[in-house]
């Protein structure tokens, strides 16, 4: 997700960088760099479809005015629900819920987790 947030400035930093910026100890590990890099590429890849999918799911906001951390969170979380399909539907979301509790704003937790539950209502049809 912090991957994901710095993309929207258009920041150029590496994971390492990244990690390094927001505290965390140790070096990453090769396959967590990947992974990290697959996800941000992916909603890189796949940018105009999946906001639209946001802009859908998000009645009365449009992609503009929700706060960043809240879009970084919805991308990388509608990525995973459309396009990587590794994790079960609920786990991409309590886990999109968790983060969005911890970086977010008051009603970033709710808020996300309604436009998920649509995106992955629809996903499911």
């Amino acid at each position: 997700m912090k991957m994901a947030y710095e993309k929207l400035f258009d920041c150029e930093d590496t994971y390492a960088t990244v990690m390094e910026i927001s505290g965390a100890e140790g070096e990453p590990l090769p396959e967590d760099i990947d992974f990290a890099n697959g996800i941000v590429d992916g909603v890189a890849e796949h940018a105009a479809e999946i906001d639209g999918v946001i802009a859908s799911a998000s009645k009365g906001w449009s992609i503009d005015r929700m706060p960043k951390v809240d879009l970084s969170v919805l991308r990388v979380a509608v990525y995973e629900l459309l396009f990587d399909r590794k994790a079960p539907q609920k786990v991409v979301i309590n886990e999109a819920v968790r983060i969005a509790t911890k970086y977010g704003g008051e009603d970033s937790p709710r808020f996300i987790n309604g436009v998920l539950g649509k995106v992955a209502a629809s996903a499911s049809n």
